[in-house]
């Protein structure tokens, strides 16, 4: 068991149990306010005058630690005065609730917590939590700098509960209570492997909430919309144009980027089909197409099979391509003939 001392050492501690359980009762209280405030950085904390039990595991997954509190009703507030005085606490800290409930405040945000959700708060801005009845807590706490996001990032994923209603609650909600679970363990690679998932999920996350942010603007929406059409239109004739890529390239979740084109009355990848046959048919349809293939055509604009190109130009223009080009050649064929008066060639401009 370990003793701690009368002063908190900075930052989050490594392997380490704490148990109330096994220290006299008069000094229960102010170990149980140390190891919290030693776990996860310094707060002012409320606890019951009498603490009669609480446990605190912690593992290290690299330069995440992994850590499972189990207790007693606890208040704790992270204030300006407390992240000044702070050494080396620049954290950012994913709970799952497993019981009891909570609320949190942290970025103009107040949210009650069920249990099954999960929320993160940044231990370098103010924060309330609240845990008013027996709990049981799996966090993981983060170097801010392991994220990879900004502080604006940031601040659009805090005090969030997220759920298994969720599409990324669903995933990360028990991808982490495992990684918990198993974190003493867990090998070092298989555990920061799979921290690295978290880390990950969480960016997808912030890209989501900044593509919220953006809808709640219709210029701002109009605007990207604008900037992803170009992009598509800029790589139709790359046969690994997908709705991944684009998303990717503009910074944005898949999700999110289907999301922006439903007011648009088409999918994204149908977009791209659709734009690819219209340069398709534009380009069989003109003079100097009398040599080139049909394959040829559907694999300049992006279409990795030339009888899937014959099918799906076939259901939009109502004609196959070689009807389509033959009918196209006819026609110049017909504009070429005409003569002036003495019989000399015409000569066309086009």
């Amino acid at each position: 068991m370990q003793t701690l001392s009368p002063e908190p050492a900075p930052g989050p501690l490594t392997r380490t149990h704490y148990s109330a359980e096994t220290v006299p009762a008069a000094r229960r209280r102010g170990y149980w306010r140390e190891a919290l405030s030693r776990t996860f950085g310094a707060v002012d904390m409320a606890v019951p005058d009498e603490v009669w039990s609480g446990t605190i595991r912690t593992a290290v997954l690299g330069r995440v630690q992994a850590v499972t509190v189990e207790s007693e009703p606890q208040f704790a507030r992270r204030t300006r005065r407390l992240i000044a005085c702070a050494d080396n606490e620049d954290f950012v800290v994913v709970k799952l609730l497993s019981r009891g409930g909570a609320r949190v405040e942290q970025d103009a945000r107040d949210n009650a917590v069920r249990p099954g959700q999960l929320f993160v708060y940044d231990m370098a801005r103010p924060i309330r939590l609240a845990l008013p009845e027996p709990f049981q807590t799996k966090s993981l706490v983060l170097p801010r700098a392991v994220l990879g996001l900004d502080e604006t990032d940031i601040s659009r994923i805090t005090a969030l509960p997220l759920g298994p209603e969720s599409a990324i609650g669903g995933i990360l909600s028990p991808l982490l209570a495992q990684l918990v679970d198993t974190a003493e363990a867990c090998p070092e690679p298989v555990g920061e492997l799979i921290a690295r998932n978290v880390i990950d999920l969480l960016t997808v996350l912030a890209d989501e909430q900044r593509g919220a942010d953006t809808m709640e603007s219709p210029s701002g929406a109009r605007v990207l919309l604008t900037r992803i059409r170009a992009f598509i239109d800029d790589h139709l004739t790359d046969p690994d144009l997908t709705p991944e890529l684009v998303a990717r390239a503009h910074h944005v979740s898949v999700r999110y980027l289907h999301k922006l084109f439903e007011t648009e009355g088409i999918t994204v990848s149908r977009l791209i089909q659709r734009r690819r046959l219209e340069e398709c048919r534009r380009t069989l349809a003109r003079r100097d197409a009398a040599d080139t293939t049909i394959a040829g055509v559907a694999h300049r604009w992006g279409f990795t099979s030339a009888s899937h190109f014959s099918r799906v130009f076939r259901a939009a223009y109502g004609q196959s391509p070689v009807d389509w080009k033959n009918s196209a050649a006819t026609g110049w064929g017909a504009r070429s003939r005409p003569t002036e008066p003495h019989g000399s060639p015409r000569s066309l401009v086009v």
